[in-house]
């Protein structure tokens, strides 16, 4: 008679938080910044429709790292809950807190069953209010934990490199530009040597509370951030260069088409 295979549970529970935590450092970092008028959200993200930053209703914004297939089913479920829940209710009754919530039961639901493996993902809700000192950021990890944070959050890639950039340099109440700019900055700082983001390998939205529209949030295109950046994004050339997205090295750039 063979002897069974036995696994403590502490030593389950830690391989599957390792395992989370390898497939969540593999993506690329997304930081929220609260600014005068709001949160802002920015990503290295060259791609135009895998978005890792969305709307979930009026004053709520959905933005996260990781497996794109395991975020994306979770943020059309907060929406179907959060539509579900203004149609019935009130729309003031759909708050950031109660999709984070929400949230946190499934992520830790599924991170405790031994049936299947934990997601990869981490997850901000952010909900801004009538007053800066309203606004709120809910950071969700692969494991259901909940924090509240302020200012200012990172999560993803090299997030204690960029979450200590952001400690160094971020200055409440700053305008949109500047909140940008530093977002930016961040997001390219690395401990060999800081590099600079394209307008085109950004994705940039916000939660601005000055919108007269009852939803509030907006995607900020590259075409309004190279202004905003303060300096027209480079041109790639025939020339060999290779772009600051941090594609590989190795890749011969793309020619332009002749006649």
């Amino acid at each position: 008679m063979s002897t069974p295979f036995y696994v403590s549970p502490e030593q389950l529970m830690k391989d599957r938080a390792d395992f989370a935590r390898k497939g969540i450092a593999r993506g690329r970092s997304v930081v929220a910044v609260q600014y005068a008028d709001g949160v802002l959200f920015a990503s290295e993200n060259p791609s135009q429709a895998l978005h890792k930053v969305s709307e979930i209703y009026d004053r709520i914004a959905f933005a996260a790292v990781g497996r794109y297939n395991e975020f994306e089913n979770l943020r059309i479920a907060g929406v179907r809950l959060a539509d579900m829940r203004g149609y019935a209710y009130d729309r003031r009754d759909v708050t950031g807190r109660g999709l984070a919530n929400a949230y946190a039961q499934t992520l830790g639901t599924i991170f405790s069953s031994g049936g299947e493996k934990p997601y990869e993902v981490e997850i901000f809700v952010a909900e801004i209010g009538s007053r800066p000192e309203d606004d709120q950021i809910y950071r969700l990890t692969y494991d259901g934990q909940v924090a509240d944070e302020h200012d200012y959050a990172v999560m993803g890639g090299a997030a204690d490199v960029v979450g200590s950039y952001l400690q160094e340099h971020y200055t409440a109440g700053a305008s949109l530009e500047d909140a940008l700019r530093l977002a930016v900055a961040a997001l390219g700082h690395s401990e060999s040597e800081d590099r600079t983001i394209r307008a085109d390998d950004l994705e940039v939205a916000v939660l601005d509370r000055t919108r007269t529209q009852p939803r509030k949030f907006a995607r900020i295109r590259p075409e309004r951030l190279e202004p905003l950046l303060g300096a027209p994004a480079p041109t790639p050339s025939g020339g060999g260069e290779t772009s600051a997205a941090g594609g590989p090295p190795d890749e011969p750039p793309v020619a332009p088409p002749v006649g």
